[in-house]
Protein backbone atom coordinates (compact mmCIF):
# COMPACT_ATOMS: atom_id res chain seq x y z
CA UNK A 1 0.00 0.00 0.00
CA UNK A 2 2.59 2.47 0.77
CA UNK A 3 4.25 2.74 -2.83
CA UNK A 4 1.10 3.81 -4.33
CA UNK A 5 -0.90 7.25 -3.61
CA UNK A 6 -4.64 6.68 -2.36
CA UNK A 7 -7.16 6.62 -4.99
CA UNK A 8 -8.40 9.90 -4.21
CA UNK A 9 -5.18 11.80 -4.18
CA UNK A 10 -4.48 10.14 -7.20
CA UNK A 11 -7.86 11.35 -8.59
CA UNK A 12 -7.55 15.21 -7.39
CA UNK A 13 -3.88 15.17 -8.94
CA UNK A 14 -5.60 14.10 -11.96
CA UNK A 15 -8.28 16.61 -11.53
CA UNK A 16 -6.11 19.40 -11.33
CA UNK A 17 -4.67 18.94 -14.75
CA UNK A 18 -7.62 18.18 -16.76
CA UNK A 19 -9.29 21.40 -14.99
CA UNK A 20 -6.25 23.30 -16.50
CA UNK A 21 -6.70 21.91 -19.67
CA UNK A 22 -10.66 22.54 -19.23
CA UNK A 23 -9.81 26.13 -18.88
CA UNK A 24 -7.36 26.57 -21.66
CA UNK A 25 -10.37 25.13 -24.05
CA UNK A 26 -13.11 28.02 -22.34
CA UNK A 27 -9.99 30.13 -23.57
CA UNK A 28 -9.44 29.04 -26.85
CA UNK A 29 -13.17 28.88 -27.71
CA UNK A 30 -13.56 32.68 -26.62
CA UNK A 31 -10.49 33.89 -28.73
CA UNK A 32 -11.78 32.18 -31.64
CA UNK A 33 -15.11 34.28 -31.49
CA UNK A 34 -16.88 31.05 -32.28
CA UNK A 35 -19.03 30.95 -28.89
CA UNK A 36 -22.06 28.68 -29.95
CA UNK A 37 -24.36 29.85 -27.50
CA UNK A 38 -27.39 27.65 -27.37
CA UNK A 39 -30.34 28.87 -24.77
CA UNK A 40 -31.26 25.76 -22.65
CA UNK A 41 -33.92 26.68 -20.76
CA UNK A 42 -33.80 30.50 -21.31
CA UNK A 43 -31.88 33.61 -21.88
CA UNK A 44 -30.05 32.76 -18.25
CA UNK A 45 -29.17 29.52 -18.85
CA UNK A 46 -27.14 29.45 -21.96
CA UNK A 47 -24.86 26.42 -23.28
CA UNK A 48 -21.47 27.27 -25.19
CA UNK A 49 -19.52 25.20 -27.58
CA UNK A 50 -16.51 25.65 -24.34
CA UNK A 51 -19.38 24.02 -21.81
CA UNK A 52 -19.83 21.22 -24.22
CA UNK A 53 -16.02 21.05 -25.63
CA UNK A 54 -14.90 21.41 -21.72
CA UNK A 55 -17.22 18.91 -20.14
CA UNK A 56 -16.36 16.18 -22.71
CA UNK A 57 -12.34 16.65 -21.46
CA UNK A 58 -12.71 16.61 -18.27
CA UNK A 59 -15.25 13.44 -18.35
CA UNK A 60 -13.78 11.73 -20.63
CA UNK A 61 -10.01 12.28 -19.04
CA UNK A 62 -11.44 11.05 -16.44
CA UNK A 63 -12.96 8.24 -16.43
CA UNK A 64 -10.25 6.36 -18.99
CA UNK A 65 -8.07 6.74 -15.83
CA UNK A 66 -10.71 6.19 -13.44
CA UNK A 67 -13.18 3.89 -15.26
CA UNK A 68 -15.47 3.01 -11.72
CA UNK A 69 -15.67 6.47 -10.62
CA UNK A 70 -19.22 8.35 -11.30
CA UNK A 71 -18.90 11.25 -13.26
CA UNK A 72 -22.30 13.62 -13.60
CA UNK A 73 -22.12 16.85 -15.70
CA UNK A 74 -24.20 19.79 -15.84
CA UNK A 75 -24.49 19.28 -19.81
CA UNK A 76 -26.62 16.58 -21.42
CA UNK A 77 -24.16 15.76 -24.63
CA UNK A 78 -25.02 12.65 -26.68
CA UNK A 79 -22.60 10.19 -26.43
CA UNK A 80 -19.69 10.59 -29.23
CA UNK A 81 -16.35 9.61 -30.15
CA UNK A 82 -13.77 11.78 -28.00
CA UNK A 83 -11.36 13.67 -30.11
CA UNK A 84 -7.90 12.86 -28.49
CA UNK A 85 -7.06 16.50 -28.29
CA UNK A 86 -9.97 16.94 -25.87
CA UNK A 87 -7.53 13.96 -23.60
CA UNK A 88 -5.79 15.35 -20.61
CA UNK A 89 -3.43 12.39 -19.10
CA UNK A 90 -1.16 14.45 -16.55
CA UNK A 91 -1.29 14.93 -12.99
CA UNK A 92 -0.14 16.72 -10.28
CA UNK A 93 3.19 15.51 -8.59
CA UNK A 94 2.71 18.25 -5.96
CA UNK A 95 -0.66 16.57 -5.04
CA UNK A 96 0.25 12.81 -4.86
CA UNK A 97 3.28 14.59 -2.45
CA UNK A 98 1.36 14.85 -0.09
CA UNK A 99 -0.35 13.10 2.76
CA UNK A 100 -3.55 11.23 2.25
CA UNK A 101 -5.93 12.33 5.44
CA UNK A 102 -5.66 8.88 7.34
CA UNK A 103 -10.32 8.42 6.64
CA UNK A 104 -9.73 8.21 2.91
CA UNK A 105 -6.75 6.08 2.10
CA UNK A 106 -9.04 3.19 1.88
CA UNK A 107 -11.38 4.61 -0.26
CA UNK A 108 -12.33 2.70 -3.42
CA UNK A 109 -13.15 4.55 -7.03
CA UNK A 110 -16.39 2.97 -7.21
CA UNK A 111 -17.31 4.98 -3.84
CA UNK A 112 -16.39 8.54 -4.97
CA UNK A 113 -18.99 10.65 -6.98
CA UNK A 114 -17.64 13.57 -9.07
CA UNK A 115 -19.80 16.11 -9.91
CA UNK A 116 -18.63 18.38 -13.03
CA UNK A 117 -19.51 21.79 -14.18
CA UNK A 118 -17.38 22.66 -16.93
CA UNK A 119 -18.19 26.17 -17.05
CA UNK A 120 -19.77 28.26 -13.81
CA UNK A 121 -21.31 31.67 -15.15
CA UNK A 122 -21.72 31.02 -18.88
CA UNK A 123 -24.31 33.86 -18.96
CA UNK A 124 -20.93 35.99 -17.83
CA UNK A 125 -18.80 34.58 -20.30
CA UNK A 126 -20.70 35.22 -22.97
CA UNK A 127 -20.84 39.12 -22.07
CA UNK A 128 -17.30 39.36 -21.10
CA UNK A 129 -17.33 39.22 -17.48
CA UNK A 130 -14.42 37.04 -17.24
CA UNK A 131 -12.98 36.94 -13.98
CA UNK A 132 -16.81 35.36 -12.89
CA UNK A 133 -15.80 32.03 -14.70
CA UNK A 134 -14.69 28.88 -13.28
CA UNK A 135 -14.10 25.21 -14.10
CA UNK A 136 -15.51 22.62 -11.02
CA UNK A 137 -14.14 19.59 -10.55
CA UNK A 138 -15.85 17.84 -6.91
CA UNK A 139 -15.45 14.78 -5.44
CA UNK A 140 -17.37 13.14 -3.41
CA UNK A 141 -17.94 10.01 -1.25
CA UNK A 142 -20.66 8.85 0.71
CA UNK A 143 -22.92 11.95 -0.20
CA UNK A 144 -20.36 14.40 0.86
CA UNK A 145 -18.22 16.76 -0.99
CA UNK A 146 -14.54 16.20 0.66
CA UNK A 147 -11.99 17.16 -2.53
CA UNK A 148 -12.63 19.65 -5.06
CA UNK A 149 -10.47 21.78 -7.78
CA UNK A 150 -11.39 24.91 -9.22
CA UNK A 151 -9.79 26.74 -12.37
CA UNK A 152 -10.44 30.09 -13.40
CA UNK A 153 -9.67 30.40 -16.70
CA UNK A 154 -8.89 34.16 -17.28
CA UNK A 155 -7.87 35.05 -13.79
CA UNK A 156 -5.48 38.04 -13.88
CA UNK A 157 -6.94 39.17 -17.56
CA UNK A 158 -6.98 42.47 -16.41
CA UNK A 159 -3.88 43.02 -16.02
CA UNK A 160 -2.90 42.47 -19.85
CA UNK A 161 -0.90 40.35 -21.92
CA UNK A 162 2.45 40.26 -19.68
CA UNK A 163 1.19 38.02 -16.77
CA UNK A 164 0.01 34.20 -16.95
CA UNK A 165 -3.40 33.91 -16.88
CA UNK A 166 -5.64 31.30 -15.11
CA UNK A 167 -4.93 29.46 -12.14
CA UNK A 168 -6.38 26.25 -10.04
CA UNK A 169 -7.31 25.92 -6.73
CA UNK A 170 -7.56 22.34 -4.89
CA UNK A 171 -8.92 21.60 -1.24
CA UNK A 172 -8.96 18.10 0.56
CA UNK A 173 -11.23 17.63 4.04
CA UNK A 174 -8.62 17.42 6.96
CA UNK A 175 -5.53 18.51 4.26
CA UNK A 176 -6.35 21.79 3.49
CA UNK A 177 -6.77 23.82 0.44
CA UNK A 178 -4.35 25.10 -1.84
CA UNK A 179 -3.38 27.84 -4.64
CA UNK A 180 -4.99 30.60 -3.23
CA UNK A 181 -4.17 32.91 0.03
CA UNK A 182 -6.44 32.52 2.67
CA UNK A 183 -8.22 35.88 4.25
CA UNK A 184 -11.04 36.72 5.99
CA UNK A 185 -13.15 39.99 5.64
CA UNK A 186 -12.27 42.24 8.92
CA UNK A 187 -14.69 40.82 11.59
CA UNK A 188 -16.99 44.10 12.16
CA UNK A 189 -17.88 44.12 8.89
CA UNK A 190 -20.52 41.98 6.76
CA UNK A 191 -20.22 41.51 2.83
CA UNK A 192 -23.12 39.58 1.21
CA UNK A 193 -22.09 38.12 -2.03
CA UNK A 194 -25.44 37.34 -4.07
CA UNK A 195 -26.63 36.49 -7.72
CA UNK A 196 -26.27 38.59 -10.29
CA UNK A 197 -28.59 37.64 -13.01
CA UNK A 198 -31.20 35.16 -10.69
CA UNK A 199 -32.33 37.72 -8.39
CA UNK A 200 -36.24 38.06 -6.85
CA UNK A 201 -38.08 39.09 -4.03
CA UNK A 202 -37.05 36.74 -1.83
CA UNK A 203 -33.76 36.26 -2.76
CA UNK A 204 -33.38 40.21 -2.07
CA UNK A 205 -35.31 40.29 1.29
CA UNK A 206 -32.95 37.50 2.61
CA UNK A 207 -30.03 39.71 1.42
CA UNK A 208 -31.03 42.45 3.46
CA UNK A 209 -32.27 40.63 6.66
CA UNK A 210 -28.38 39.98 7.06
CA UNK A 211 -28.68 43.92 7.52
CA UNK A 212 -24.88 43.96 5.11
CA UNK A 213 -22.71 47.10 4.57
CA UNK A 214 -22.08 46.15 1.27
CA UNK A 215 -23.99 44.06 -1.16
CA UNK A 216 -21.76 42.18 -4.49
CA UNK A 217 -23.78 40.70 -7.53
CA UNK A 218 -21.78 38.65 -9.70
CA UNK A 219 -22.21 35.25 -11.40
CA UNK A 220 -21.12 32.05 -10.75
CA UNK A 221 -21.36 30.02 -7.63
CA UNK A 222 -17.35 29.27 -7.42
CA UNK A 223 -16.25 32.63 -8.20
CA UNK A 224 -18.64 33.46 -5.22
CA UNK A 225 -16.96 30.93 -3.19
CA UNK A 226 -13.43 32.18 -3.77
CA UNK A 227 -15.01 35.34 -2.78
CA UNK A 228 -15.27 34.39 0.82
CA UNK A 229 -12.08 32.26 1.16
CA UNK A 230 -10.17 34.87 -0.17
CA UNK A 231 -11.69 37.78 1.92
CA UNK A 232 -13.51 39.66 -0.76
CA UNK A 233 -17.02 38.77 0.92
CA UNK A 234 -18.57 37.47 4.37
CA UNK A 235 -21.26 35.32 3.20
CA UNK A 236 -22.65 34.11 -0.11
CA UNK A 237 -26.80 34.16 0.09
CA UNK A 238 -28.98 32.74 -2.46
CA UNK A 239 -32.77 32.11 -1.29
CA UNK A 240 -33.74 30.56 -4.33
CA UNK A 241 -33.64 27.20 -6.03
CA UNK A 242 -31.27 27.30 -9.18
CA UNK A 243 -27.70 26.61 -8.43
CA UNK A 244 -26.96 22.36 -8.29
CA UNK A 245 -24.72 19.71 -7.20
CA UNK A 246 -22.27 20.34 -9.92
CA UNK A 247 -22.18 24.19 -9.02
CA UNK A 248 -21.69 23.61 -5.27
CA UNK A 249 -19.70 20.01 -4.68
CA UNK A 250 -16.09 21.59 -5.22
CA UNK A 251 -16.79 25.17 -3.93
CA UNK A 252 -18.08 23.18 -0.93
CA UNK A 253 -14.75 20.96 -0.81
CA UNK A 254 -12.56 23.42 -0.61
CA UNK A 255 -15.00 26.25 1.93
CA UNK A 256 -14.47 23.50 4.27
CA UNK A 257 -10.96 22.23 3.82
CA UNK A 258 -10.39 25.35 5.52
CA UNK A 259 -13.22 25.88 8.26
CA UNK A 260 -15.71 27.37 6.11
CA UNK A 261 -19.26 26.01 5.83
CA UNK A 262 -22.17 25.41 2.80
CA UNK A 263 -25.47 25.09 3.87
CA UNK A 264 -29.22 25.28 2.31
CA UNK A 265 -31.18 28.39 4.18
CA UNK A 266 -32.59 26.25 7.15
CA UNK A 267 -29.01 25.01 7.87
CA UNK A 268 -28.82 21.79 6.50
CA UNK A 269 -25.96 19.98 4.68
CA UNK A 270 -26.67 19.15 1.05
CA UNK A 271 -25.77 15.64 -0.09
CA UNK A 272 -23.77 14.81 -3.41
CA UNK A 273 -25.03 10.97 -3.53
CA UNK A 274 -24.96 9.75 -7.27
CA UNK A 275 -28.79 9.50 -7.17
CA UNK A 276 -29.69 12.78 -5.32
CA UNK A 277 -31.84 15.29 -6.93
CA UNK A 278 -29.62 18.32 -8.62
CA UNK A 279 -31.16 21.28 -7.76
CA UNK A 280 -30.16 23.07 -4.76
CA UNK A 281 -33.98 23.67 -3.81
CA UNK A 282 -33.76 25.22 -0.64
CA UNK A 283 -30.96 28.07 -1.61
CA UNK A 284 -27.69 27.91 -1.09
CA UNK A 285 -25.89 30.33 2.62
CA UNK A 286 -22.00 29.85 2.93
CA UNK A 287 -19.33 31.59 4.99
CA UNK A 288 -16.13 31.45 6.26
CA UNK A 289 -17.04 32.06 9.80
CA UNK A 290 -20.07 32.86 11.91
CA UNK A 291 -22.76 30.55 9.69
CA UNK A 292 -25.13 30.19 13.01
CA UNK A 293 -25.17 34.56 12.50
CA UNK A 294 -26.47 34.41 9.38
CA UNK A 295 -28.81 31.13 9.60
CA UNK A 296 -30.57 33.08 12.11
CA UNK A 297 -30.80 36.09 10.04
CA UNK A 298 -33.25 34.39 7.97
CA UNK A 299 -36.67 35.74 7.59
CA UNK A 300 -39.54 32.98 7.58
CA UNK A 301 -41.05 34.19 4.02
CA UNK A 302 -37.67 32.24 3.06
CA UNK A 303 -37.78 29.52 4.89
CA UNK A 304 -41.86 28.70 4.22
CA UNK A 305 -40.98 29.10 0.36
CA UNK A 306 -37.67 26.77 0.78
CA UNK A 307 -38.14 23.44 1.50
CA UNK A 308 -35.39 21.29 3.10
CA UNK A 309 -34.45 18.42 1.11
Amino acid sequence: MSGSPAVVMRLVASAYNVAEKAGSIVRKVLHSGELGIVEKTGANDLQTLADRLAQQSICASLSRRFPKITIIGEEELPAEEIKDDLIENGHSEEILQKTCPAEYIGLKEEELVVWVDPLDGTKEYTEGLLDNVTVLIGIAYRGRAIAGVINQPFYNYQLGGGEDLGRTMWGILGLGAFGFQLQEVPGDKRIVTTTRSHSNKLVTDCVDAMEPHEVIRVGGAGNKIIQLVEGKASAYVFASPGCKKWDTCAPEAILHAVGGKLTDMHGNAYRYNADVKHMNSAGVLATLRNHEYYISRVPKSVLQALKSE
